[in-house]
């Protein structure tokens, strides 16, 4: 069911006047963006006509935009992403673990993403994978999926990245499966020490290679000293990595792992209200507990377009990646000797549908198949139902 309000709409209301205001100002990828995510499922993506074939109801079904970035192409994609990952699940617990930028370091990220977000993804993935390879600790080759996340609940810029870990890993001679604490993984300030170390010492290199770019009120940062002296209170501080308890099951670490690595910074159905005083939305404020953690914000129009766009990320940067047992090139042999050592039978392949994409929601009136009898390309605008039919007046997803 179509939301009542959605960023396309907010887009395709505001999104011209936003473009004259800032021209020169937006990136080619942020601007790409906001047009997928207007144009989504509209006639400029061209689309089809459906019709029962039982009672003859139609409708039509423009065609999505697929973009990342677009609240309403993420569920499909999360699908999709969830049956190629679940033949990856091992039969142990599987622990949540988050890794935080400090806000010192959340502000150069803000105008060196791609350089930053991938420091931010090495530098943790190495960490984890460290500290459990000690023999003090656990002692094993572990494997890691990591997604990305750029925002807070607010839309704030917040950079962080969530892990799904398995509880154990395979011994260095490949001999056993060593099982980790049912409710312990490793040690969180072991892992914040190590990250804060490796994180700040590639930081810097990439500061004397030249390779970070500072601009308006940060531009002090390009010199040496200004960089170090701005890093000063982050030395000490302690960087906040997350442990969360173990899901209970395989199933529960499919269903969040689908949420989390095609979310974007804001969904639909968090939006309340679009009118002349701006966006009100839902969001989550951490601080409160119980019920008072939904709270309601509302940002001018312009502000709310921005934050936005404040998450597009670079083009093909990829926000999940997998290390470890289950990195690419060896995912598969790696899988196959933990299944061994955990004495479980490989898991069922099941054969994809016929028609994976040919999915078309039932007729409405009599819960009939829909067929498709039209087909329009881009700009285009079906043609009238033949004479006698029934049309719905509405576009599917």
């Amino acid at each position: 069911m179509r939301a009542s309000i959605e960023v396309a709409d907010i887009f395709r209301t505001a999104g011209p006047a936003y473009r004259a205001a800032h021209a020169g100002h937006l990136s080619l990828a942020q601007l790409k963006v906001m047009s997928a995510i207007e144009n989504c499922r509209t006639a400029v993506l061209g689309g089809h006509v459906e019709a029962c074939e039982d009672c003859g109801q139609w409708r039509i079904a423009y065609n999505s935009c697929r973009n990342r970035h677009c609240p309403k192409c993420q569920g499909a994609a999360a699908r999709t992403w969830l049956a190629e990952r679940e033949a990856d699940l091992l039969p142990v617990g599987y622990f949540h673990v988050v890794f935080t930028l400090p806000a010192e370091v959340a502000d150069i990220a803000f105008h060196n993403k791609a350089a930053v977000y991938d420091l931010l993804f090495k530098a943790a993935s190495e960490t984890m994978l460290t500290i459990a390879a000690d023999p003090k600790h656990l002692g094993a080759r572990i494997g890691i999926t990591a997604v990305l996340h750029t925002w807070g609940s607010a839309m704030t810029h917040h950079p962080h990245v969530h892990m799904i870990v398995p509880g154990g890993g395979i011994s260095p001679d490949g001999s056993r499966w060593i099982s980790s604490h049912p409710a312990f993984l490793l040690p969180v300030r072991v892992l914040g020490k190590l990250f804060r170390r490796l994180f700040l010492t590639r930081l810097i290199a990439l500061h004397d290679a030249g390779r970070l770019a500072f601009f308006g009120s940060m531009a002090h940062l390009a010199g040496r000293r200004a960089f170090l002296h701005h890093l000063k209170p982050v030395r000490s501080k302690r960087w906040v990595v997350y442990a969360k308890a173990p899901f209970a099951g395989p199933e529960a670490v499919l269903a969040y792992l689908s949420r989390y690595t095609h979310r974007v910074a804001i969904s639909n159905r968090r939006l309340i209200r679009f009118d002349e005083d701006g966006v009100t939305f839902r969001y989550k404020d951490y601080r409160r507990e119980g019920a008072d953690r939904q709270q309601l914000r509302t940002l001018a129009t312009d502000e709310f377009i921005r934050r936005v766009l404040l998450h597009v990320l670079p083009k093909g940067f990829h926000r999940i990646r997998h290390y470890g047992l289950l990195a690419g090139g060896s995912r598969k042999t790696s899988l196959a000797l933990a299944r061994e050592l955990l004495a479980v039978a490989p898991p069922v392949i099941h054969d994809p549908p016929a028609e994976p994409d040919d999915f078309r929601p039932p007729c409405p009136c009599c819960g009939g198949r829909m067929i498709v009898i039209e087909v329009f390309e881009r700009w285009r605008q079906p043609r009238g139902p033949p004479h006698g039919s029934r049309s719905t007046g509405s576009s599917t997803p």
